[in-house]
């Protein structure tokens, strides 16, 4: 049997040392050259992430048990009271090596090392350089340390620790005030996400064991479970509990509304954090909690059930918007409820290996979803690059003429967003789909619901191909039109013929090429050969998987929607580009809906934040006129006290004295008159 263990550690060490180092020697020395220590920590992360992947693969072919794992404890972190007596706690710094920890770390670090090539060209005039480079760095070593650790504390760590990074990389651009404004509602946000994971996990210690690792607390939940012990209800709080915490960091509904502002970071921090790696911790937690949330069903269909409706909603946003990022952030929550929706679909039905069917749905969306969002928003990193900055889609266009190689690869991870057939999000998006029939068909609880919930994710794929392709025909063709911020923004353009060399530069475009091969061709190689389900269903605690015979039926209603999308925002914005402002002018009022994100923010403001300012007001009112008005008035008292016993005190000693003779007499007569 393969051992990764003496080599599993340098996947979040090597990160952190290129943080430290960029950060201590990167404005003073490398400079220019502060890229270097982050992509080769991010290669030879991704390196070891492909030998540990290779190995929980030798160990799956060559154990008899269906599910191995090798977990490393390095030390012993935390140990308070006696553990094994019921009293206290232990937690261990422990890397987990399963098939789930190693897909994902394969992820983060391959998608990483990409972006951090593509930034070089990208932020290669900005002052922060060498700054922005130690932040991803540090960022790298968070995330991988989440999705390694082998139990909850050390998880909420690196949970705690991306939602650093991402403040300080969303903020990167600190003078700029919309910068620092989306920084700030970014972590408060997800603040409130963050503190129901911490209560969940509380929650799972006080009542499930007092060794807060991953495999501790499932056998002692399954233990109870089939001794009958078990209480169900507080299961299902703990779950929800932890699905707070996924919810604010994937930004579903009703905390989604940070992430569309985080689009005022530099582009490779929308590709990294917010569209491929941090956003999907959410979907990572929920997906390894499996063995609680199996027996929840309350707890899954409110999974399910947000993540269907944050898909919708955010679709229905992602219409009418100009900004692309920001269509794309949209379009990001929209695919993440998707993976819920997946994720709250395994229900128990009659068949265990159904439950494993549905998360692996979700993380092979996951996975998929990686490459083609890190693809469209380095893309659009590359036209606003080329555009001087200019992100309205309205200011530009006709641009496949003069950007050919971010035309093709935007092509290629929109036709994979959109499902197109035979691409990476065609084969992901169908068993998203195919797991909520079959729970509509087929469970125990919520049956018709989930029929319901298929509609709805049946319905936003449609609206996904249409968003998607509606950016990409208004940002490449029609007429060619480049905005006067490319002729002026630095960023070397040669004129040439009457029009500028708009390009981006090969830095920036061989990661956009990498990154296309892999949402073109990734879901054919491991979709209908099932590689990847065989290999992250043989993660320990999962039922065993089987794969089901492919749903064709799924296969090409879900293939007539998205083609029915294409065609219509080619209809609408190539072959009659007139209708769009026909259409939102007759339907002005769902147009202004969508366009202004249905006033979901100003719904905060006027429910949430605006009571919450009054209710501070009063409070520093209070503290002013009435706590502060006490305290003077102790002062004043005591003041007033010294001042009418100041004759007291006249300085003269012979008065002093008097004062002592007459009270030693009063003394020696009371003690007198007693005895």
């Amino acid at each position: 049997m393969s051992d990764v263990r003496p080599y599993l550690w340098l996947i979040p060490a090597l990160p952190l040392t290129a943080a430290a180092i960029t950060g201590v020697f990167g404005p003073r020395l490398l400079r220019r050259h502060s890229h270097w220590p982050c992509i080769l920590a991010g290669a030879g992360a991704c390196v070891v992430a492909v030998l540990t992947c290779l190995a929980v693969y030798q160990d799956i072919a060559a154990s008899e048990h269906s599910q191995p794992q090798q977990v490393r404890v390095y030390y012993e972190w935390i140990r308070v009271g006696d553990p094994g007596a019921g009293r206290g706690i232990e937690v261990g710094f422990g890397l987990n090596a399963d098939a789930l920890s190693a897909m994902m770390v394969l992820v983060v670090t391959f998608v990483g090392t990409l972006i951090a090539i593509y930034s070089v060209g990208y932020m290669h005039d900005d002052e922060g350089y060498a700054r922005f480079f130690a932040e991803v760095s540090l960022f790298l070593f968070m995330m991988t340390t989440l999705v390694l650790a082998d139990n909850f504390v050390l998880l909420y760590l690196g949970w705690e620790g991306v939602g650093l990074c991402s403040y300080l990389l969303i903020g990167f651009w600190f003078t700029k005030p919309a910068a620092a404004a989306a920084a700030r509602k970014a972590f408060l946000v997800t603040r409130i996400g963050d503190m129901g994971l911490l209560l969940g996990i509380l929650l799972l210690w006080s009542r499930f064991g007092h060794y807060l690792d991953y495999q501790h607390i499932f056998d002692n939940v399954q233990s109870a479970h089939k001794a009958g012990t078990l209480d169900y209800g507080l299961l299902t709080t703990a779950c929800l509990l932890l699905l707070c915490g996924a919810v604010g960091k994937s930004a579903q509904f009703p905390l989604h509304v940070w992430l569309p502002d985080a689009m005022e970071g530099p582009t490779p921090v929308s590709a990294l954090i917010h569209a491929a790696t941090m956003v999907t911790a959410g979907v990572y937690l929920v997906a390894r909690c499996t063995p609680l949330f199996a027996l929840a069903p309350d707890a899954q269909v409110i999974v399910a059930s947000l993540g269907a409706l944050s898909a919708l909603l955010t679709a229905l946003i992602a219409l009418t918007q100009n900004d692309l990022k920001r269509v794309l952030a949209y379009s990001t929550i929209s695919q993440l409820g998707y993976m819920f929706l997946a994720l709250g679909s395994g229900v128990r039905s009659g068949s265990e290996a159904f439950v494993t069917f549905a998360v692996l749905a979700a993380l092979f969306h996951l996975f998929t979803h990686a490459f083609f969002k890190a693809l469209l928003f380095l893309s659009a990193g590359s036209v606003m690059h080329a555009m001087g900055n200019v992100i309205d889609m309205r200011r530009f266009g006709g641009l496949r003429k003069v950007l050919p190689q971010t035309h093709w690869t935007f092509l290629c991870g929109g036709a994979a967003l959109a499902g197109f057939p035979l691409l990476s999000g065609f084969w992901s998006k169908d068993e998203i789909l195919d797991a909520a029939w079959t729970a509509g068909l087929h469970a125990e609880q919520y049956r018709g619901w989930y029929l319901v919930l298929w509609l709805v994710g049946l319905l936003t794929a449609g609206l996904t191909a249409f968003y998607t392709f509606r950016a990409y025909f208004m940002t490449f063709w029609g007429e060619e039109r480049i905005p006067q911020e490319a002729f002026e923004h630095p960023h070397g353009h040669a004129a040439h013929g009457g029009t500028p060399r708009l390009e981006s530069p090969p830095v920036m475009t061989v990661p956009l090429m990498v990154l296309a091969v892999f949402a073109v061709g990734v879901g054919l190689v491991l979709g209908p050969t099932h590689l990847f389900g065989h290999f992250v269903a043989h993660t320990p605690d999962l039922p065993e998987y089987e794969a089901e015979v492919p749903n064709y039926f799924m296969m090409v209603i879900s293939s007539l929607v998205a083609l029915a999308g294409i065609a219509t925002a080619w209809w609408m914005y190539v072959r009659q580009p007139d209708l769009p402002a026909r259409l939102a002018k007759s339907a002005q009022g769902l147009y202004q809906l969508s366009l202004n994100k249905f006033h979901i923010d100003e719904l905060y403001e006027a429910f949430l934040l605006a009571p919450l300012a009054g209710f501070t007001t009063f409070i520093r009112i209070f503290d002013l006129y009435v706590l502060d008005s006490l305290v003077d008035l102790t002062g004043q008292l005591f003041r007033w006290l010294g001042l009418r016993f100041r004759p007291v005190q006249n300085g003269l000693v012979q008065f002093y004295a008097l004062a002592m003779v007459l009270g030693l007499t009063v003394f020696l007569i009371a003690l007198l008159l007693k005895l």
